[in-house]
């Protein structure tokens, strides 16, 4: 497939927008942050999702026309992604509301005081509305049959991965989180999840390695037959040819994923671990480092995601 690059700052920028609305609620719901720190970390997500949805739109043939995708939500997965990542909004600026009285009231700016039974409602709504958005973000892809590598059962997993991952990293950074109260863990679960993450994005690309599962016979009508192409079906470049079918060079392919496992997994975890090592110092520039390297790994990872998938309609080509 064409990698769109309108598409991969979408998932790429919507993804860590909702992981870090999902890492803001748990972080108010844990009371491990300041109220004015919280509030950053929430408007800093939806600058990040209305971001990445507003480069989904350019790739679109009538961007007027987008509000009719949010019609089909019974059927269509773009549709239910459109529909919560909209709703998500709400349950964020009613939890920005609960804690602005937090922060005017000029309380101690090292906890935040302990949500209402409203609250933590809000908190729990918006953790899983984030998740349910990045979810159909990736249903997009995985209910795709005519293309594989799209159907893999490792897609969802991998986009709620790298969300949390670079959610998680930024809302550390933004919120100045105290990583030393926590001894170990954030450190402890960001290598956990890099590692998971890295252990995943190897098996999917061992998978889709794999020849397509037909051959050009069987798409012409003869699956027994070996068959060739005599000449291109179009004496031009149409749509599908634009579209669907694209070619990466496997030295090209290789190089960018292991640019994308140093970004994404190996430089967060050198960073975390030096925070360990920090004792009481500010860990803040070093999760701030790992967080904008893991954005940029997920950004090689969507492209490559895009680029390396095949579409079956090329075994006509």
């Amino acid at each position: 497939m064409h990698p769109a690059f309108s598409v991969i700052v979408f998932s790429t920028f919507s993804g860590a927008g909702y992981g870090l609305l999902f890492w803001a609620a748990f972080a108010a719901l844990a009371g491990i942050s300041s109220a004015r720190m919280l509030l950053v970390a929430l408007a800093a997500a939806l600058v990040l999702c209305s971001v990445g949805l507003l480069a989904s739109m350019l790739h679109l043939g009538k961007p007027m026309r987008a509000w009719r995708a949010f019609s089909q939500w019974r059927t269509s997965w773009l549709s239910r992604e459109g529909v919560l990542a909209m709703l998500t909004y709400v349950p964020a600026v009613l939890l920005g509301a609960a804690l602005l009285p937090a922060m005017l009231d000029g309380r101690a700016p090292g906890a935040v005081p302990a949500l209402n039974a409203a609250g933590v409602a809000i908190a729990l709504v918006l953790m899983a509305c984030s998740l349910a958005t990045v979810y159909c973000t990736a249903m997009i892809y995985a209910c795709l049959t005519p293309i594989p590598a799209w159907r893999h059962w490792l897609v969802p997993p991998v986009y709620l991965g790298f969300a949390l991952l670079t959610g998680g990293l930024l809302v550390v950074a933004i919120t100045k989180v105290n990583v030393a109260a926590f001894g170990y863990l954030p450190a402890l679960a960001t290598i956990v999840l890099a590692l998971a993450l890295w252990l995943a994005k190897l098996r999917y690309w061992r998978d889709i390695a794999a020849p397509l599962p037909a051959t050009r016979g069987a798409a012409v009508g003869l699956p027994q037959q070996t068959v060739s192409v005599f000449e291109r079906p179009h004496t031009e470049a149409n749509y599908i040819t634009r579209e669907m079918a694209f070619v990466v060079a496997r030295k090209h392919a290789s190089r960018l994923r292991l640019a994308a496992v140093i970004l994404f997994a190996l430089v967060p975890t050198l960073c975390v671990l030096a925070t360990s090592l920090l004792a009481n110092a500010d860990a803040t520039p070093w999760f701030a480092i790992a967080a904008a390297s893991a954005i940029v790994g997920t950004f090689v990872e969507r492209w490559l995601f895009f680029a390396e998938a095949r579409h079956m309609v090329t075994l006509y080509y």
